[in-house]
């Protein structure tokens, strides 16, 4: 039997790498304005700052409004994508905050706790590098920096209610 851990561990290492842009930025389709978020619900369009995105190897991709319900999406596939598997996974993209680019989700740095507020609460706020993401802590209010490998169902939790 798998944990949730050992799940997300193999999600981790079966997405592929490809669809990068140059300069670190990849290339991932827009959402469209009757896209919606598989998690919320929300048209995510309306939210060009804080859209990720999970770009399945057939072309196909789901859009978020915000890198919290991405890694919701992510560590409960069962739950919010029944028909797709974590091997099919090709990129996964957020929206880095200070350049609105889209970057690798797997190497982006987050800031959890800030005063910085996405369309769905609290967020975590995805950067380019670690000394941005020790910036935007300190000029934001930030509680800590975490990694891609460090986001777990309870940080998202703790998240909705406030309590990061």
């Amino acid at each position: 039997m798998h944990t949730v851990k050992q799940k997300l561990a193999a999600t981790l290492l079966l997405v592929m790498t490809s669809g990068l842009a140059s300069g670190g930025e990849l290339n991932l389709p827009k959402p469209g304005p009757k896209d919606t978020c598989p998690v919320c619900g929300m048209f995510v369009a309306l939210y060009p700052e804080w859209v990720a995105t999970v770009l399945y190897k057939d072309g196909h991709a789901h859009h978020f409004d915000g890198a919290k319900d991405l890694f919701k999406y992510l560590l409960d596939m069962p739950q919010w994508a029944p028909d797709h598997r974590a091997e099919d996974i090709q990129a996964i993209g957020v929206t880095e905050y200070y350049g609105l680019t889209r970057i690798d989700a797997r190497n982006a740095w987050y800031v959890v706790g800030s005063d910085t507020l996405g369309p769905m609460g609290h967020e975590l706020v995805p950067l380019t590098s670690k000394d941005e993401a020790e910036e935007f802590m300190k000029d934001h209010k930030g509680k800590r920096v975490v990694r891609f490998e460090d986001v777990k169902m309870e940080l998202l939790e703790d998240l909705d209610a406030g309590e990061i």
